[in-house]
């Protein structure tokens, strides 16, 4: 068990951090910028650290400050929540060179998922199913033959990124065109797959050891959307079978074994409603869920 955290986070997601760590007796440490320094999760902290000015880049973006602040706190782990540097691969990677225990999967897992590209590439010798996708796209001219290739309708989707954003549906060539008008491929890397159109979105919750042990603790029904958003996630699905259950669930698996992941994850797949298959979308890294796993299996095991 770690003596002390430091929460690389602000507001709510640091004040649940510190509240759990509190129940298991680990002491926290603080960040703040000059906007919040007398914020609730400052406030609750054992000990707090200034980062920097108001601006997030200033602060809570600032690989170096929040690395001397951790160990100035004499940290033995930093824990990122989720959202600013909890997907940074490089502020992992300089957490564990400075000693600490990063709270997360490793540095070269978070680089791999963060690459939709990449991820795909990883997951399928493992038989992972797929949609069919293209290359990253390097021109409009290989963008219209991929579109060709992949089959119409396409999603257009940036390889890095997530949250739906910057997501392209294109029926036909005419409408690829038209997006082709607006979105430059050859500045961020964009690439196809094919688009399901009566599909569900499903997210599987895993956790996984460092060494090869990895568990499910169930799906998440997403479908509900705005702007390729999620606006609402509900447990158990629906939509799914206990049979149907039970695949996705040893696909979300097989597909963590096959990158190698650690710590807590999410692996997202659309199901196709008309055939009952699931597609492998990407993984993602959830840290904000590693102390709540921590509790639970604490709770387990006594």
């Amino acid at each position: 068990m770690f003596k002390r955290i430091l929460i690389a986070n602000r507001g709510e997601i640091a004040v649940r951090v510190i509240r759990a760590c509190q129940e298991l007796g680990i002491e926290t440490a603080a960040i703040y910028s000059d906007a919040d320094k007398t914020a609730l999760h400052v406030q609750m902290a054992d000990v707090s650290f200034r980062v920097g000015k108001e601006d997030a880049m200033d602060s809570y973006l600032n690989r170096e400050a929040i690395i001397q602040a951790a160990i100035q706190a004499k940290a033995d782990a930093v824990h990122p929540g989720y959202g600013f540097l909890s997907e940074d691969d490089q502020f992992a990677e300089m957490v564990t060179k400075a000693g600490m225990t990063w709270i997360g999967p490793m540095p070269e897992t978070i680089k791999l998922v963060g690459d939709k590209d990449a991820a795909r590439a990883s997951v399928a010798p493992s038989g992972i199913p797929m949609a069919k996708g293209s290359d990253p796209l390097t021109s409009n001219e290989m963008a219209i033959e991929a579109a060709r290739e992949v089959k119409y309708p396409v999603i257009l989707k940036p390889v890095s990124g997530g949250g739906g954003k910057s997501m392209f549906i294109a029926h036909n060539e005419e409408e690829l065109k038209k997006i082709l008008q607006i979105v430059d491929v050859t500045k961020t890397r964009f690439y196809f797959e094919h688009y399901i159109e009566r599909s569900r979105h499903i997210e599987v919750q895993i956790v996984a050891d460092n060494f090869g042990e990895v568990l499910h603790l169930g799906e998440r029904e997403c479908s509900i959307q705005r702007r390729n958003q999620k606006l609402l996630e509900e447990s158990p699905s629906i939509a799914l079978t206990d049979e149907m259950r039970e695949k996705v669930g040893k696909l979300a698996v097989k597909a963590a074994k096959s990158v190698h992941y650690s710590s807590i994850g999410t692996v997202e797949f659309l199901l196709d409603l008309a055939t009952n298959d699931f597609y492998f979308i990407k993984s993602g890294v959830n840290t904000h869920e590693f102390i709540r796993e921590m509790k639970r299996r604490q709770l387990v095991s006594a």
